[in-house]
């Protein structure tokens, strides 16, 4: 152990990380050698400071990395949700490395709101009369039914009582605000005249929320935003919307116009309207509530407000988001958007590309075919829409398909893709970027190697 503390090849990695850490690498790659002799295994040829060298890789990675998604699904809540336009992400690191005005107006002084930042260009784009910002979707619902809703009976569709991603359940989210569920309807169908009967003096408001990640079909029905509204007009109760992802654009989604967007929502006369940050706006993980200033005043005043709040980077990399939307340049610089607009005939160019790469780089180990197949929104975004796309299909000659998805996983930089009928799927919309993209083929080549000597 000494003499290989004291190569000089480990110098910069006493350097960096002390010798702690360096110490307790090579400890495990001794007692990983002593293991294999112990086994019967004929001694290893390998440089004993080399193995050190690629433990301390190993070990001082991040947990926290950066990945290529090649799974096609665009929000995909496991790989992050929506990458930040390069504007947002400059805005962040702007703000991350210093000071900044997050609760003080530079005007007079005085202490001020962290709202007030975004809330203007909130305003901007969606008509509301005012804005608050949290951490996500989930806080804001919490928050709207503890501030309007605590002690009191909340009216809720029987067919919108869903579960979402991390067992998110809208009936426990309600228990945990302190408000009383009072359910209406069927789980297939309900009318506007369910929420009109069961208003009483005891009815804090009527909420309407998005389905997201399931679709109901067949013998269904469900009451109008507008159909709700004039219910909560005659009974003098406030009505709010849990859209959940929140398109800005005023078409909705680029190509699936069927997503109500969060103006046209407020235009229908709902009081507050919930959603997030990171879905189809294409921003930071965050929760909006958009509506009657009224209403988000007593929201913003309520204590859990505090434990719900969003931190300065949240608000830069939202405040440079929305602010592409304001000039009109969402579409051409969201990362979300641009994905989401990719047409079948680019998707199937690029698919071509890198196809003709990787048969060029992996020769006789992998068949390399094109086939056509769908792309998915996600994060419960759009349930059931399937995007047509073009993917590269990996069947290795002498490997499981398995070993080598998990070898890509394991690379520096890991790349994430889907399994299907013992192929290895690569969906070019969501390999952002020509860099990421002539990357590929040498991650593959590598984790094919690497696959194929743990595999002997």
């Amino acid at each position: 152990m000494h003499r290989l503390l004291a190569d000089p090849r480990l110098g910069p990695w006493l350097g960096r990380y002390g010798r702690g850490p360096v110490h307790a690498a090579a400890q495990r790659v001794l007692e990983g050698l002593r293991a294999e002799l112990a086994r019967g295994a004929p001694p290893r040829t390998s440089d004993v400071v080399a193995l050190v060298q690629a433990e301390l890789e190993r070990a001082t990675q991040p947990a926290l990395r950066p990945v290529i998604n090649a799974t096609g699904t665009v929000l995909h809540t496991g790989l992050g949700r929506a990458p930040l336009a390069a504007a947002a992400a400059a805005a962040v690191l702007r703000i991350a490395t210093g000071y900044s005005n997050l609760e003080l107006d530079l005007g007079s002084g005085e202490r001020g709101s962290r709202h007030s930042l975004v809330a203007g260009l909130l305003r901007e784009l969606t008509g509301a009369e005012d804005a608050v910002v949290v951490n996500n979707n989930a806080a804001a619902v919490l928050l709207l039914l503890a501030a309007l809703g605590a002690g009191r009976e909340v009216v809720v569709s029987r067919g919108e009582l869903v579960e979402i991603g991390g067992s998110f359940r809208v009936p426990e989210v309600m228990a945990q605000s302190g408000a009383l569920l009072r359910e209406v309807g069927t789980t297939n169908r309900t009318y506007a005249r369910d929420y009109r009967a069961a208003v009483s003096p005891q009815t804090a408001l009527l909420l309407k929320v998005h389905q997201s990640n399931f679709l109901q079909i067949g013998f269904t029905a469900s009451p109008t935003l507008e159909e709700l509204v004039a219910v909560g007009r005659e009974c003098g109760v406030p009505v709010a919307f849990d859209m959940g992802s929140g398109a800005l654009l005023p078409d909705g989604v680029p190509g699936h116009q069927g997503e109500r967007d969060v103006r046209s929502a407020l235009a229908s006369g709902v009081d507050v309207v919930t959603f997030s940050g990171d879905k189809l706006l294409g921003g930071p993980q965050a929760g909006i509530l958009c509506g009657r200033a009224g209403l988000l005043q007593v929201v913003a005043a309520h204590p859990l407000a505090r434990a719900v709040r969003v931190d300065k980077m949240t608000l830069a990399a939202l405040e440079a988001t929305l602010s592409l939307y304001a000039a009109g340049r969402a579409e051409q610089e969201v990362p979300a958007l641009v994905m989401l607009a990719r047409t079948p005939a680019d998707l199937e160019r690029a698919a071509g590309r890198l196809a003709r790469r990787l048969r060029t780089v992996l020769g006789e180990t992998c068949q390399v075919d094109v086939e056509a197949s769908a792309s998915l929104v996600g994060a419960g975004a759009l349930p059931g829409v399937q995007l047509p796309t073009a993917v590269v299909t990996l069947r290795p000659r002498d490997l499981s398909v398995q070993s080598l998805a998990g070898a890509l996983r394991a690379g520096s930089p890991p790349v994430v893709a889907r399994v299907r009928d013992q192929a290895l799927l690569l969906d070019p919309r969501t390999i952002w970027g020509s860099a990421q993209e002539r990357q590929l083929p040498g991650l593959i080549s590598l984790a094919l190697a690497r696959a194929s000597a743990e595999a002997t």
